[in-house]
This record gives C-alpha cells, structure tokens and sequence, in this order.
C-alpha cells in the first residue's frame, strides 16, 4: 500500500468549496433507530455508548419508544428517501447508487463503507439527514464517517466527501413555506370556528436542545478563538431559516413567532439550551394567544423526536391550556427537498455540476469542508472526513 500526505485544503477555494470530483456512489446517512422492542436498550446503548449509564437509566428513558411498540419511524422513513433520491437521479440520468448507513443502528456506517468498497466504489459523496451545523449535527457524523472507515481497514484506501449544511438551501426552506402557510390557514379557521376570528397566532419553531457549551462552539472559529457568530451556527442557522420561511409567507407578516427547543437529554445540571417548547407555550397562553403553529425546522423527517416531544407530548400541553395548535409536516420525501438534495450531489460532482449555490439567507451557502476547529469536540478528538482537520478518507492513497 502507498501512501502520500494530503492536506484537505487543498483544491478548496476560500468560500470553502471544493473542485467537483468524479464519485462513484452516495451515502446517506442518518442516526438510525429501533424496529423492535428488543432493539431499543441495545440501541439507547450505542447512542449513549462511552458515558457509562447503566440499562436500568436507559430503560427509563426508554418510554417513547416502548409506547410506538419498540419502533422508530426513521429507518422506514430512511428506505423511502433512499428511494426517492435513486428516483431522482435516475429521473435527471445521473448514474450513481445510493447506500444507507447509520451512526447507531443497522445497517451501520461501516458495514455500509464495506459493501461499497467490495462493490468495487473508491470515492464517496456522503449526504446526511441533518441540514444544521453543531456537533452532534455534523462534526459526529464526520467522526462516525473517519472511525468506520479506521474499523473496517478502508482508511487510505476509500475516499469520502460529505455535501455541505444545507438548511437555508431552497429544497429544505420551500416544504416548510407550504407547510406554514397551511397551518396558519387551518389554525385561523379553526379559531374562527370556536368564535375567536382574528385571534392571535403564534408561530413556533421547534429544533432540538443542545448543550450551551456545544452551541456556542458551534461552526468554525475565527483567529482570535471565538465563534464567528455571537450565538454559535446552530441557533443563528436556525434563526436565519426561521426569518426566511416568514418572508416567503405573507399571510404571516404580522403574526409573532420565536425560536424553541425540545427533546433535551443528560445530567440537569448541564446547561441546554432554553426555552423548551412546553414552557414556552405555558408563556404564550399566559399572554392572550389562542393559537399556534409548531414547526419543526430542525427535522428532515418525523422521527421520534417529532412524533413523541410534538405530536404527543406538545399537543397534549396544547390541550390542557386551551390552545389551538398545528403542526407543520417536516420536508421528509417532498418532491422540493428530494430534489434539493441531488442538487447538492450535483455541486458536487464533476459530470453533473451545478455552479449556482442557492441559500435563502446571509449564512449560506456554507461550506464543502468544515474549517479549521469547526464543531470542535470538546471531548478529544477522533478521525474524521470532510473537513480540515480530516486524517481519513483523503485522496492520494492506494486505490485498489
């Protein structure tokens, strides 16, 4: 086996873009989730593996899953976008496979990284189900990438690329303008109905708590050591988003709306960030709303996050104060975000190159590869793919 040093950076313009490259397959990649009861600690246990917490604290946790018969809608939901792009593809003639892995359940990262490389593919175009950036939401699955390909002995002999966030990119924005718009209708209706025309509507978006500490190291860091954005990528992607779906909806132009969190997890004492969803719908009844319109714009598909911590557990906090609510479907096999997505591949890609970058906000388009320390984990380093600190999946070794 020959190897040769090479620096990630290079071939990368200052915008962060990467020379389109000829790839041979795609990757998507996602979290993963249960099908059985007899999945679900075995799976808690990959997600939380390295912090030590006992089957009996998994379990307790565990409730949301039990209560859906053991089963997370993710991986069906996996199958059919998996379906959906290899329609889309082969629809524009473009002849590339698309593979499913997943960081936590099967089929695994690796074992997908496998197949690919003895299916005869040597350079790989990654497309994950996270449009954000964070470490949880993009640095761990460059991780999960870089250590499956340590794993399974494929380090210098595959190469892989990971497309950029792409959550102010028009495929992801346009099914939540369709979505607003409807629910905002529906929610007036509703009210009107009740007697309550003309009541105020709240809008709410509703994306996943991180740690404070990971928001604020979230996106790459400038020279003298602090985030480029005051309050962290991931809260001011999310807000950029949040203000660009509103201007593509007029009926919302005077409607109030804000930017809350759900599904947080870990040891209390570890700040997160605030407001959770519940709480903040306990505020906005306090103040005279009577109803409201949940978002989930942190979401590509309706995974359990969204199933349990929206559609059951905030809907049901709707109902004890009175409010009439609506939840907005997430992009999940819209025909705007399917297509959105071989856009992406198409950036990316030598015979297939689309030159224009579309972003909705002033934050995009965000970059090919992650630069120097961006989502820096606090935790220590691993290998990783796609970004300037990458020491796996490079160019420049054997090709076999």
């Amino acid at each position: 086996m020959s190897t040769s040093t090479f620096n990630p950076l290079d071939g990368v313009d200052e915008n962060g873009r990467m020379a389109p490259k000829n790839y041979d397959a795609i990757v998507l990649a996602s979290f993963g989730g249960p099908e059985g009861q007899d999945d679900v600690i075995p799976f808690l246990r990959n997600v939380t593996r390295g912090r030590g917490i006992p089957d009996e604290r998994l379990e307790e946790v565990s409730h949301h899953y039990r209560a859906n018969g053991g089963i997370s809608p993710i991986n069906q939901q996996n199958r059919e976008l998996k379906a959906a792009m290899e329609a889309e593809l082969a629809r524009r003639g473009i002849d590339l496979p698309v593979l499913w892995g997943n960081r936590n359940w099967a089929p695994f990262i690796a074992d997908t990284l496998k197949e690919a490389y003895d299916a005869g593919h040597r350079r790989i175009l990654a497309v994950t189900t996270s449009a954000y950036s964070c470490y949880s939401s993009c640095r761990q699955y460059r991780e999960d990438l870089g250590m499956a390909l340590v794993e399974t002995g494929l380090a210098g002999r595959l190469e892989v690329d990971k497309v950029r966030q792409y959550f102010d990119h028009p495929g992801f924005v346009e099914p939540f303008v369709e979505g607003v718009t409807r629910g905002l209708k529906s929610v007036q209706e509703r009210l009107a109905a009740d007697g309550e025309s003309g009541a105020p509507v709240h809008i709410m978006f509703a994306t996943h708590s991180i740690p404070t500490a990971d928001a604020e190291a979230a996106g790459p860091r400038n020279e003298a050591g602090g985030p480029v954005l005051d309050e962290g990528a991931y809260v001011a992607q999310h807000l950029a988003t949040a203000q660009a779906v509103l201007d593509r909806v007029p009926a919302a132009a005077d409607s109030e709306w804000s930017l809350v969190y759900q599904s947080r997890s870990g040891a209390p004492h570890v700040p997160w960030l605030e407001p959770d969803i519940n709480d903040a719908l306990g505020d906005l009844a306090a103040t005279g709303v009577k109803g409201v319109v949940i978002v989930p714009l942190g979401f590509v598909s309706d995974h359990m996050e969204v199933v349990w911590d929206l559609d059951t557990e905030a809907m049901e906090t709707c109902a004890e104060l009175g409010l009439v609510a609506e939840r907005v479907p997430t992009p999940g096999t819209h025909a705007k975000f399917v297509s959105g997505l071989i856009d992406l591949v198409s950036e990316r890609t030598a015979d297939n190159t689309i030159i224009e970058r579309p972003s909705t906000t002033d934050l995009g388009p965000w970059y090919d590869v992650c630069r120097p320390n961006c989502c820096a984990n606090r935790r220590g380093e691993k290998p990783t793919v796609a970004g300037a600190d990458s020491t796996v999946g490079l160019p420049g070794a054997e090709q076999a």
